[in-house]
Parts: structure tokens; sequence; C-alpha cells
């Protein structure tokens, strides 16, 4: 089975290259031409659902029909896979105009980073925190555009499939916009791509859940850590009920099957 993955990365790979390029230099072209429209992000769509395709990744989305197109979101995402990105952008729809807070070093990507940035992401430097506050006038900017922003609000991938504590900075940007948080769980995008590892697992199928919207318009700064615990159990709802970690990994399944081999 390994041998297989090897194979087929090593094919894989390199013609998800050359399609990122491809696609990042039409997606700057276009962005030129008004980057706050719907055209680039078709363009990123189109890359985000050819990279799938390339990678054998089976795309399956729901809760699709309950967004209202016209509503701008603070969109919050798990986060467990490099998979995870070309998932959401391939799910979401282009209307949203959604906009990615992502890690600074994903920018430094020839093509892929360049792109990023002329589409309107906005980089997060999650290790120098004094930069915080120009992010957040970014992000603030990109919504008083009319854009929607994503949040990873774990700020890594997880290792184990275990969600991590969710962070306050898309918490923050929810509350100063007034914007609803659309929540949304990722499952199976561990198993096609774990973190730390190049080898894809083609044939795996990767679902996209989207929640209901979650209210903060009226909320105050005082009420984030309510809004927090809200936002997590609806993602950890949304993520599967089995969450994403198999079953020989389970610890209390583990110890239960050790105990009652004795």
């Amino acid at each position: 089975m390994r041998a297989l993955q090897i194979l087929y990365t090593v094919i894989a790979l390199p013609i998800a290259v050359v399609a990122t390029v491809v696609f990042a230099v039409l997606a700057m072209v276009i962005a030129l031409f008004g980057r706050h429209g719907r055209l680039a992000l078709e363009a990123v769509r189109l890359w985000a659902r050819i990279c799938l395709g390339i990678g054998g990744i089976i795309l399956h989305v729901e809760g699709v029909e309950g967004i209202d197109l016209d509503q701008r979101y603070i969109v919050m995402s798990n986060h467990e896979s490099s998979v995870d990105i070309p998932a959401l952008l391939a799910a979401l729809p282009p209307r949203l105009k959604v906009r990615f807070l992502a890690k600074k070093q994903l920018f430094k990507i020839p093509f892929l980073g360049w792109a990023m940035r002329a589409v309107g992401f906005v980089p997060v430097d999650r290790a120098d925190r004094s930069t915080a506050a120009g992010m957040f006038r970014a992000a603030v900017n990109e919504t008083q555009q009319g854009s929607s922003l994503l949040v990873f609000p774990e700020e890594t991938r997880t290792r184990d499939g275990r969600l991590l504590e969710l962070q306050r900075g898309g918490f923050l940007l929810a509350l100063r916009s007034g914007f609803p948080i659309l929540p949304v769980g990722l499952e199976g995008a561990r198993v096609a791509l774990p973190a730390k590892s190049w080898l894809l697992r083609p044939g795996t199928r990767v679902a996209v859940r989207f929640g209901g919207p979650i209210p903060t318009a009226g909320l105050a700064t005082a009420q984030r850590r309510q809004l927090t615990a809200t936002t997590r159990r609806e993602i950890d709802r949304l993520r599967g009920l089995r969450g994403h970690i198999p079953d020989a990994e389970r610890p209390e399944e583990s110890a239960a099957a050790g105990s009652g081999s004795g």
C-alpha cells in the first residue's frame, strides 16, 4: 500500500505544481482588473477542484443549500491537513467572496503565495504577535470591501484528529464586524494527507459540512468565551460523530482491546 502511495504521489505532485503555476498566473491577471470581484475566485476554485482531482480526493459537500449567499460571514473550520484549503475553496460558493486568513509562510511560495496576495488573502504571523494589529486591520478592510473571511481558529493542524483549542482572533473579528459565524466541519482530510506527510491516499472521501450561522450582531466582547464554546461544539458536531481518529488510534479503544486480550 505504501509503495502505491509513493508512486501515486510522485506522479501527482508535479502535475499539481504545474496546475498551480498556470492558475496562479491566471488569478493574478484577473485580479489586476478588480481583485474583489468573483472572477478571480472562480479561477482559484477551479484550481482547487483540479488539485483535488489530481490527488484522487472525492469531495462531498453538505449544507451549502442553507447558506444565505447575500450575507457575509466569518467562516470557521477545523484544520487537519494541507487538503483543507483546496477542499474549502472548492466547496465555498463564489458569491460569498471568501478570503482566507492564512499563515504568512504560504505567501512566500512562488506563484501560490503571489496569487493569494493578489486576490486579497490575509497573511497571519503566528510567531510575531506584534503584527496582529496590522493583520486585524487588513482583515477588517476585506470585510468592508464586501468579502467574507475564513479563519482556522485552531491556528494549526491537529496531529491526532482531536479538535484543538480555538484561539480568540477570529472571534474578535466576528464581534468587530458583526458578521455571523459560519461553522464548517471537515472530515477525511487528515486521512487523505496527514500533517507532516507528503504521501497522498487516493480514493479518500473528504466531506465539507456547513452548519447554521451563529449570530454575533449585538454581542459584547465580554461574551467572546461563550461564543467560542458555542462555535467549538458546532464545528465538533459537523466534523462527524467519530471525528477523524482511526479506531486503532483511539486510546480508549486501544485500552479496552488490551484489557480484553489478557
